[in-house]
């Protein structure tokens, strides 16, 4: 019967359980359906009811996108301050190219090519975080360390989706883009509220997010220009939309870190 308990469990029970069928299998545990819903930037078009395996790919069913992940190494300079114009030049050229393997990739199901064209996600993301880190002798798991990666993702993917509402303003938004505009300009809103290191001001989230730590960020030009990232990303995108409905993941890149 609906509202009716049917069953009572222990959670610290089930988080073991969940905790060890993830290790067990390699692959995620679970999903925070509220959470990474909020953030969903086509709920028009359905909810997002799973990641793939590695789940660094969240997004409707029956889509794909390809990855590249750029090795952060060469990017740090011999101050340990991180080189911001070269990583946003290779933000926008990789976006570019990874918005041109969309009609180049092949797909292993007519569904998921015809969903993967209609909605154009790319897989831009990073490698070697722990060895930019480690090089300037922070710790990995420290309030710098963590300040100095959300401001390199913000920069990334305010970049990305900068260079995305670009490419629309010549071959047109994503196809599905209209009865989803209205929600991914408020995900891209909320991106850059955190960008600015805001506590609250967002819209329509079930839990606020932990926004970018400007006071423990040693590096200022990164945070000025993760806030000038996403300023470029919504200004551009209420103008002429986007071409790709997701544009970053971070992925755990154990194979091609072997290769960097």
């Amino acid at each position: 019967i609906k509202g009716n308990v049917v069953k009572t469990l222990k959670a610290r029970d089930l988080w073991d359980q969940v905790g060890y069928a993830a290790w067990a299998s390699a692959d995620p545990g679970i999903q925070y359906h509220t959470t990474i819903n909020d953030w969903h930037t086509c709920p028009v078009a359905g909810p997002i009811n799973a990641s793939n395996p590695c789940s660094e790919y969240m997004f409707l069913d029956d889509t794909a996108c390809n990855l590249a992940s750029v090795n952060l190494l060469p990017y740090r300079n011999r101050d340990g301050s991180f080189n911001t114009a070269d990583f946003e030049h290779t933000t926008r050229l990789w976006t570019l190219v990874l918005e041109i393997s969309v009609m180049m990739a092949q797909f292993p199901s007519k569904s998921i090519a015809e969903r993967s064209f209609k909605y154009r996600t790319l897989g831009l993301g990073y490698a070697n975080i722990g060895g930019f880190l480690m090089t300037s002798g922070i710790p990995y798991d420290s309030e710098e360390g963590r300040a100095i990666c959300g401001a390199i993702t913000a920069v990334m993917t305010g970049v990305a989706y900068a260079t995305s509402a670009e490419i629309a303003s010549d071959l047109g938004a994503f196809k599905d883009y209209k009865r989803n505009a209205k929600s991914m300009l408020r995900v891209m809103r909320n991106h850059r509220n955190a960008a600015y290191g805001n506590a609250d001001g967002y819209e329509e989230l079930s839990v606020s997010p932990v926004p970018l730590d400007h006071a423990a960020c040693p590096d200022t030009n990164l945070i000025d220009r993760a806030k000038l990232a996403w300023d470029q990303a919504l200004e551009l995108g209420k103008k002429h939309g986007y071409r790709n409905a997701q544009v970053s993941v971070i992925a755990p890149t154990g194979t091609i870190g072997l290769v960097m």
